[in-house]
């Protein structure tokens, strides 16, 4: 893309660089939020040399351009140069909370769906090979290509902090550099020795013997690292605007980076997994209470915790059930989860008709069949707000429904349809019929919800 008279018309179509609070691309399209969406000439657009479609959809325009998108969207940012802290209000008053989420957790993945998506099909599919016993899980092939397939989901703060930085438009490097701190080696090490209950192992570091630094394992996370990374963006911009110009070079960055990676050490990573130790509490007390009603619950938050790196808190209540009782009920429910998304994922990919989506969403459905729901997620579902609350049903329903047959397993397994051979025996029937329910039930909603808007 290299016209620019294309992105000027572009500009002028969506009620010109005054109208346009962010924009942001996926694979395919650029996304625009827009103050006032009755301006957009979406004719004019449609008409444009090289536009595959146009559409507003979940509060979003839609550009559609194909896979060469980022040849777009480099210079149409150039040309807007937007200032995030001028974004109106009027806008975000428009929106609910659960919109914007919703909308920064895509902008933020978009951009990184190739790499989740591939690896995440990597990694379902050699849980499949292993579920099979065709290759053995202590095999150093199966070593080496886990760790090809794990890499990015470990390291995944880190390409949510370059990624997050360019949608708040801030420094990238210096959001890698607040990852970096997060992701550590010696928080990640004492994490560990915590967990395992090791000797000398401390629960909080202390800076100056007065600031408390409480540790945990940041790996995998979402939701820190991108609330981390937008604090970034205005603490820069707090700096910068009060830094006298002769010391901006080096004053300016050697201060942010100190006040944010404070602030994501002290304040928003610990509230991210205090947030899902509460979670895994309220858990606890619904079994407690009743099977079923956990089921409905844990179903219907399951996609939730996973969409904000919450859903870690649940494993270490299934481990903790397989010490005590032998059994656990929980994971069944993770592996209905799974099914609806993956139910939800293949009708959006049945619905949509640019192929280049298509090729995406079918890879990401099959990732989450396989149980690795992140590229599912983060690259479809965040994109269609109307498919997620069908997940949410389908999963709840499902869930609700293996819990109060009393499904369980004996052993710790991906939740993947490979993983159906583990619940041979009682509750056998009632596993095949939940994946079934699961499937089906977020598949129909999807086309119910998504088929009228298309």
């Amino acid at each position: 893309m290299s016209n620019p008279s294309i992105i000027n018309k572009i500009i002028d179509g969506v009620g010109g660089r005054e109208n346009i609070n962010n924009v942001w691309h996926c694979m395919t399209r650029l996304r625009f939020d827009l103050i006032d969406d009755r301006k957009v000439d979406q004719q004019q657009i449609k008409s444009l040399a090289g536009v595959l479609g146009a559409q507003i959809q979940n509060d979003q325009f839609q550009i559609i351009v194909g896979p060469q998108v980022n040849s777009w969207f480099q210079p149409l940012t150039a040309q807007l140069n937007l200032d995030n802290s001028a974004a109106p209000a009027e806008k975000r008053a428009r929106k609910s909370a659960i919109s914007l989420f919703m909308d920064t957790v895509s902008g933020v993945f978009g951009p990184i769906v190739p790499a989740i998506a591939g690896a995440g099909m990597i990694k379902g599919l050699l849980a499949g090979l292993v579920a099979l016993k065709v290759l053995s899980a202590q095999s150093q092939t199966v070593l080496i290509i886990d760790l090809i397939a794990s890499g990015v989901f470990w390291f995944l703060p880190f390409f949510l902090a370059v990624s997050a930085a360019k949608m708040f438009r801030t420094n990238e490097y210096l959001a890698a550099a607040v990852a970096a701190c997060l992701m550590y080696p010696t928080l990640i090490d004492a994490a560990k020795a915590l967990a395992s209950h090791a000797p000398g192992a401390v629960s909080t570091f202390w800076l100056f013997e007065m600031l408390p630094v409480p540790i945990f394992n940041y790996a995998s996370s979402v939701i820190p690292v991108i609330f981390s990374v937008l604090a970034l963006s205005y603490i820069h911009r707090g700096v910068d605007r009060i830094m006298p110009t002769v010391l901006k070079t080096v004053f300016t960055p050697t201060l942010t980076l100190f006040i944010a990676a404070l602030v994501a050490l002290t304040v928003i990573g610990p509230a991210g997994i205090w947030l899902g130790k509460g979670l895994a509490w309220l858990i606890e007390g619904l079994f407690g209470f009743s099977a079923s009603l956990a089921g409905l619950v844990v179903g219907a938050i399951r996609p939730l915790a996973v969409l904000t790196g919450m859903h870690h808190a649940m494993t270490p209540i299934a481990l903790q059930n397989f010490t005590d009782r032998g059994y656990d009920m929980l994971m069944p429910m993770m592996f209905m989860a799974n099914m609806a998304i993956a139910g939800s994922t293949f009708a959006i990919w049945f619905l949509n008709r640019q192929s280049e989506d298509r090729t995406v969403t079918l890879s990401a459905a099959i990732s989450a069949l396989l149980g690795i729901t992140e590229p599912a997620l983060f690259g479809v579902l965040t994109r269609h707000k109307k498919a997620f609350v069908a997940t949410i049903v389908a999963s709840a329903c499902a869930s609700a429904f293996i819990a109060f047959f009393g499904v369980r397993l004996y052993g710790y397994i991906l939740s993947s349809i490979f993983s159906l051979p583990a619940y041979i025996g009682p509750w056998f029937i009632y596993a095949v019929l939940g994946v079934i329910m699961a499937l089906t039930l977020s598949f129909s909603l999807t086309l119910l919800l998504l088929r009228p808007c298309r």
